[in-house]
């Protein structure tokens, strides 16, 4: 399973949470995704209940499968130099 090209807000969501910091809540995760503006935070739980569902997300960590889209998801918001 692989995120499609137009799934942006996942992306966003699980690059956020692969460079949190060790003491980064989710609930922190959300405020600060909300924060950007991106998405309200009724919006940023969907989100993260769709990730939760479809195995990228198991409790407040990343899957092996996360953590594969996550970096997927860094390298393509990446720009080279």
């Amino acid at each position: 399973m692989s995120l499609k090209e137009d799934d942006i807000e996942k992306k966003v969501f699980l690059l956020k949470l692969l460079v949190k910091e060790p003491d980064e809540t989710m609930d922190d995760v959300l405020k600060a995704l909300v924060n950007t503006g991106m998405f309200d935070l009724n919006r940023a739980k969907e989100i993260l209940q769709e990730l939760r569902d479809d195995g990228y997300i198991s409790g407040d960590d990343l899957t092996m499968l996360g953590v594969a889209e996550a970096k997927k998801a860094k390298q393509e918001f990446t720009l080279e130099s």
